[in-house]
């Protein structure tokens, strides 16, 4: 083992690692030791689904630094400041997430109405910036095996105000029976040895003891064979580690190549700290290997990552993934009257009633009968006894502008933390007498959730899990 210092703690990196290094890095070898003498980087990214990036930098409550190669993404002290401490989280306005990290869903080119499919999506940090990108249209799978990392990505989605979700929690290869050919295009983040954290994240070096790069190929080459099989001609992949090992990169890629030749390897939008792809560890050296990224953390604000973007065959047009053919339903009357303060429109064909829980699905899915799911499109709340009570997902999933029951305080309000802890609220300096039902809070025009109003009194009615805990 090799001795580093990291922020005055000693960091052992396993001497199997450290000869890997050398032999890849060459001259560049005691730069990436000296990293290890460096402080990490935390980066927040905008939810571009609900504020722009110049709005968001006119409220932002911090000093922030742009990551130069993600339009969205910005520094922040991590050290002195906790933004996941503040109402604009709860309003979902942006995601904390580590900067290199924010890369490959940026590189990834979705477009407004793909369908799009993140293989291992949990927490959701590349799973939110697609649905971003989606803006409310297409549909977004987003699948991860263990079902308690699911529902904290879930959790994530819901928090974006992404409502056109599919959320699965099975094995990849289960679902290609029935996503064959499906997507548009499919991001792999895929399960590694985390080789490019051991900076961040001491623990993943005793991991990476456990469960090396050999355990992982295994995986990630099953992994991305099946995601080959559920995209379209013409659609694109994006396959990305957190790791260096070849095993687990150039070699995985060239694998794919070999099962599946139709595939070509796509350029990346660069950025002067990235790093080619190095064919030279591959059985073959297909030069077209250069075309891959790699991000090492002494060359760039940020902890090492692997890229590969590539396109199954020739492009072809997407199919058609808005067309509405469903039969229309006759909605239940307390929806109906719930809906008429919506302005924004939702087609009854859309609407499926499951038990007393009302959900508007993404058009065009395919039966999921048989896989293990934990949502089908946006729930927008329950029916009681001749009532509707909108759900959580809904109230994050609207612009304030989009319902004509608001009640928006400043963030400098108390009431805002109040609201976020779970308080009833007195709010009668803002409503009349005369005022009830349901009103949507907000926190500087956005959303945090639903309150029931009777007698300038609003009942909290902000999800327990989610509630402020400081």
């Amino acid at each position: 083992m090799e001795n580093l210092l990291c922020k005055g703690v000693t960091m052992n990196l396993p001497k199997e690692f450290e000869e890997k290094m050398k032999t890849l890095l060459g001259s560049e070898y005691e730069e990436y030791t000296a990293c290890y003498d460096e402080p990490r980087h935390y980066g927040l990214r905008v939810n571009t689904a609900k504020i722009s990036v110049e709005d968001f930098l006119k409220i932002a409550p911090w000093p922030l630094e742009s990551v130069p190669w993600i339009e969205n993404g910005f520094y922040y002290d991590g050290d002195h400041i906790q933004p996941s401490k503040h109402p604009y989280y709860f309003a979902g306005l942006y995601y904390l997430q580590e900067p290199s990290a924010m890369t490959p869903a940026s590189r990834l080119p979705v477009e407004p109405g793909d369908r799009v499919l993140d293989v291992c999506a949990a927490p959701g940090g590349k799973a939110t910036e697609l649905g971003a990108k989606l803006q409310g249209t297409g549909v977004l799978a987003a699948n991860d095996l263990s079902s308690s990392r699911a529902k904290g990505l879930l959790k994530n989605l819901e928090l974006f105000g992404i409502g056109n979700v599919l959320v699965l929690s099975e094995e990849p290869g289960k679902l290609v029976s029935y996503f064959e050919g499906y997507f548009d295009k499919i991001l792999i983040d895929a399960p590694c040895s985390g080789e490019g954290m051991f900076r961040k994240d001491k623990k993943m070096v005793k991991a990476w003891g456990e469960h090396g790069p050999s355990f992982f190929s295994k995986i990630q080459k099953s992994i991305i064979t099946q995601a080959a099989q559920m995209l379209r001609p013409g659609g694109m992949l994006l396959y990305s580690t957190c790791t260096f090992s070849p095993e687990e990169n150039e070699q995985t890629i060239e694998y794919l190549l070999q099962e599946y030749p139709e595939f070509q390897i796509c350029e990346i939008e660069g950025y002067e700290g990235f790093v080619n792809g190095m064919p030279q560890v591959t059985e073959n050296r297909n030069d077209e290997l250069k075309k891959t990224v790699r991000i090492f953390p002494h060359r760039m604000k940020g902890e090492g990552h692997f890229l590969a973007l590539l396109q199954k065959g020739e492009a072809h047009p997407a199919l058609p993934s808005g067309i509405d053919t469903g039969k229309q339903k006759r909605l239940p009357e307390e929806l109906t009257s719930f809906l008429s303060h919506v302005h924004r429109e939702f087609l009854p064909s859309r609407m499926e009633l499951r038990g007393d829980k009302v959900y508007y699905m993404p058009a065009g899915l395919p039966s999921i009968r048989g896989i293990r799911f934990l949502r089908t499109g946006l729930l927008l709340g329950e029916l009681k006894k001749n009532r509707f009570e909108p759900s959580q997902a809904f109230a994050m999933n609207l612009k304030m502008e989009e319902y004509d029951q608001i009640l928006n305080l400043p963030v400098s309000d108390e009431r805002v933390i109040k609201y976020l802890k779970g308080d009833t609220l007195d709010v009668e300096d803002l409503v009349s007498p005369k005022e009830k039902g349901w009103y949507l809070v907000c926190v500087d025009g956005y959303p945090l959730g639903f309150g029931k109003l009777v007698d300038q009194m609003l009942k909290n009615k902000y999800l327990p899990g989610w509630r402020w805990n400081g």
